[in-house]
């Protein structure tokens, strides 16, 4: 053979070679969807969504995928995260089983159901490892098109490394804002607005953002014709096309069993990305969904007879087959070798992962089955601890369910006998052991969580010069920026005119437009913007205007930033700053007072209530210094009050989770937050007059709330508490009696009944009046603590009504 013939001869078996690996890859994916089903239709796993039918297509995006590169998607990714190397059948199993050890599913340790899919971004300690040196899945959400508004902050991230000068020195993070973010989306789900908002979004913004959308003519039982314009979500995104005059998307559309085609589409797609910082969607299109949506159900109910033969010989893995095949790449004999060799692989992989999940459970049965039979021995009801004891130890699929429920039950029969206390330990110890397993990581376990920061008081020097609060917040903001390359802020009007109440005044000319930027009227995709931007190493501060605007952005601020240190057991994170501002505005959509939905809804995020803006200042300080999520809710009202002026602006520290009273008193404890505390120590002042010394203390912070437990210490002198507050009656009223009652035990020392004065079940309707008829005002805060007192007092305070 000649050189060139030799040369050919090599080329072709390196080509023949990885195709046969893809091939491998995508059959590898295609068993375990068949097979995860059978498990979860046996009983051993409770619910299954598989990627079945998108393995071709999924196979080519990984060949376009590079380190430092990060994935936002969804359920049905399986193939592509197998293609990367980064789930083997045995973690595929482990997820499905719901095995809480990080080691067997490092996608979420059992806390989400198989098919959710993560890197770890963040070493056992919670701190950063390279994220440029491997390959990046944000953690998936299962909330349809949930994952679109963090995939534009993935991708934004990308853009600010590129422009950002100071940011040349975070390599970990970043290689010159060479990385891709890389989304995937069925094709049904594009109808949610949070698609839509990302797409415009990511068009504005020209970031390097690649959307995959995996059409294969149906959202659960439903058809295309149902969700989209023209049953075609390429074809109704067309004025987004990018043209010579126009900036906007490169939009390839591609047959989702076509290898080749898909090859060349990604490698496309990825290169446009990259280079060009251009967001980019392919529409893969003629997919099919084998096994139907989930395991919930059957497709052949709503496919007729013609789509599933269609769908049988459209499979996208039956036509990689025939194209291998007919391609002579290798015989039909060494595919269906393949085939068979991937069927043996999964088998042993399940049976491997179902060992490894069961295997400590059982080791902690017989445990408990040698505690019982202990007891048993000395027992009157030794006939009825046996019998729980043989049931469990029969029992072949167990759940660490199980065994607490069998001690349980048994504590009951033994409670007047000496075995309880041994019982009692180990149900209290084991309980202790395994809770973390499925509870821990709601908040930050590294050395920097918000309490690691401490508090520093601000300083005001020999003669304290007095400023709007805007003028604190701003100093405040310039010197974090300066402080802190990394931080950066974003939102409606922040930019130009520096935020409607001229908290950034000054601040885009100083930094730049892409550390200080104004944003469309897109709060979800704001939200999005910095949980993508925070999961890379950048400090972000996401501006919603007003706190009522919030609730476009509860859905992902609930599903996607407080869980997402939960959900991957504390191997991401997403230290975002949620900035905003609320409280005793006037009318339906600005009074700023929702408290109990946000507060009940975003378990995970700290959640912050300045009364002021030196407050305020102090926070930012030291969340920027903290590696957790954060909202805070800045007093409307607060930018023209005149504040002492703090000369070490940047540096002082409020702490989270700290109460301060802020008068003290005698007769009952009166707490509250935010704007409301401006009205009731003027309603304290008018008390004085009439001998009734209220003690007022300012929370602060919901989300932690009194660490210290301070409150309850108040109630322990006064003996009397009532909690104001702006929102609905049980709001965060509910939530801070909750607290102070049941959870500090501050019942024991009441004299009256705890109470509460909050504002009117409606909204605030407009206006002055609207307000006062609305909410509490400095009348009623006066009369509700003078009938306390007249109920404890009646001779000393007569009614007044």
């Amino acid at each position: 053979m000649t050189e060139a013939e030799i040369k050919q001869a090599l080329s072709f078996e390196d080509f023949k070679a990885e195709v046969l690996n893809d091939y491998k890859i995508a059959v590898l994916s295609r068993e375990c969807s068949l097979l995860g089903r059978r498990e979860v239709l046996t009983g051993k796993a409770k619910f299954g969504i598989f990627g079945d039918g998108k393995e071709v297509p999924q196979l080519a995006m990984a060949k376009a995928f590079k380190n430092g590169d990060f994935r936002s998607g969804y359920y049905r990714d399986q193939t592509f995260m197998m293609a990367l190397g980064l789930l083997t059948p045995e973690q595929f199993f482990a997820g499905l089983y719901g095995d809480p050890s990080i080691e067997n599913d490092p996608m979420s340790a059992g806390r989400q159901m198989g098919g959710h899919f993560a890197t770890h971004s963040l070493d056992e300690n919670g701190n950063w490892k390279n994220l440029t040196q491997q390959k990046n899945s944000s953690s998936d959400i299962s909330p349809t098109a949930g994952q679109m508004p963090r995939l534009l902050g993935l991708a934004q991230a990308s853009k600010v490394y590129r422009n950002v000068s100071v940011l040349k020195g975070f390599e970990k993070f970043s290689d010159g804002g060479n990385e891709v973010a890389w989304g995937t989306i069925g094709n049904a789900s594009t109808s949610e607005g949070l698609f839509f908002e990302t797409v415009n979004a990511a068009g504005v913004l020209q970031v390097p953002m690649v959307i995959s959308v995996w059409d294969d003519d149906y959202g659960i039982s439903v058809h295309a014709r149902h969700q989209t314009t023209k049953e075609n979500i390429s074809e109704i995104l067309k004025g987004f096309q990018r043209d010579e005059n126009n900036n906007g998307y490169e939009i390839i559309k591609v047959k989702g069993w076509d290898y080749p085609e898909l090859i060349a589409a990604y490698e496309k797609a990825g290169e446009i990305a990259r280079t060009e910082h251009v967001p980019v969607l392919i529409h893969v299109y003629q997919l099919t969904q084998p096994q139907g949506h989930s395991t919930s159900g059957s497709h052949e109910r709503y496919k007729d007879a013609d789509r599933l033969s269609w769908e049988s010989e459209y499979d996208c893995i039956t036509q990689m087959r025939n194209w291998i095949v007919e391609n002579n790449i290798c015989t039909e004999e060494e595919v269906r070798q393949i085939d068979t060799d991937a069927k043996n692989t999964v088998r042993s992989s399940r049976k491997t992962a179902w060992e490894a999940y069961q295997n400590p459970i059982k080791h902690e049965r017989d445990a408990l089955i040698s505690v019982l039979n202990s007891i048993a021995a000395k027992s009157d009801n030794k006939v009825f601890i046996d019998r729980y004891s043989n049931d469990l130890a029969v029992q072949k699929e167990l759940l660490r369910k199980d065994l607490l429920v069998t001690a349980r039950k048994v504590l009951r029969l033994i409670v007047n006998e000496p075995g309880k206390a041994t019982l009692a330990n180990w149900i209290t110890k084991y309980t202790e052991e395994v809770q973390p397993k499925y509870s821990s990581h709601l908040y930050s376990q590294s050395e920097k969580n918000v309490f690691s920061v401490k508090e520093i008081a601000p300083e005001y020097g020999d003669t304290p010069q007095e400023a709007d609060g805007r003028i604190i917040i701003r100093d405040n903001f310039d010197a974090l920026f300066a402080k802190h390359p990394e931080a950066l802020v974003f939102g409606e009007d922040c930019g130009n005119i520096g935020d409607v109440n001229q908290g950034l005044e000054g601040m885009q000319d100083k930094y730049g437009e892409t550390r200080v930027c104004d944003a469309g009227i897109r709060e979800a995709t704001i939200l999005g913007q910095g949980i993508g931007m925070a999961m890379r190493g950048l400090r972000p501060i996401a501006e919603i205007q007003y706190l009522d605007y919030l609730l476009y952005a509860i859905q992902i601020m609930s599903d996607d930033l407080a869980t997402v240190h939960y959900r991957t057991m504390g191997r991401q994170k997403a230290p975002l700053i949620v900035r905003t501002r609320g409280h005793r505005l006037e009318g339906i959509w600005h009074s700023g007072s929702p408290m109990g939905m946000i507060i009940n809804a975003v378990k995970g995020i700290n959640v912050l209530v300045p009364r002021n803006m030196t407050k305020a200042a102090g926070f930012y300080n030291t969340l920027i210094q903290a590696d957790e999520p954060a909202l805070v809710i800045e007093c409307l009202n607060g930018y023209r009050l005149k504040e002492k002026l703090p000369v070490n602006m940047g540096e002082f520290n409020t702490p989270l989770g700290v109460v301060e009273t802020i008068k003290q008193g005698a007769d009952i404890t009166v707490v509250s937050y935010g704007s409301t505390l401006r009205l009731i120590e003027q309603a304290a002042k008018e008390l004085l007059e009439v001998g009734i010394d209220v003690e007022i203390i300012d929370v602060q912070s919901l989300i932690p709330f009194d660490i210290k437990q301070d409150i309850v210490k108040s109630v322990a002198k006064t003996n009397r508490l009532l909690v104001i507050d702006e929102d609905v009656p049980g709001g965060a009223s509910a939530f801070i009696l909750q607290q102070v009652v049941d959870v500090q035990n501050a019942y024991k020392h009441l004299d009256s009944k705890p109470d509460t004065l909050t504002a009117k079940e409606h909204r605030p309707a407009y206006g002055t009046d609207g307000d006062y008829f609305s909410k509490p005002s400095a009348e009623d805060i006066y009369e509700k603590i003078y009938d306390i007192m007249h109920e404890a007092q009646p001779q000393k305070y007569p009614p007044l009504y």
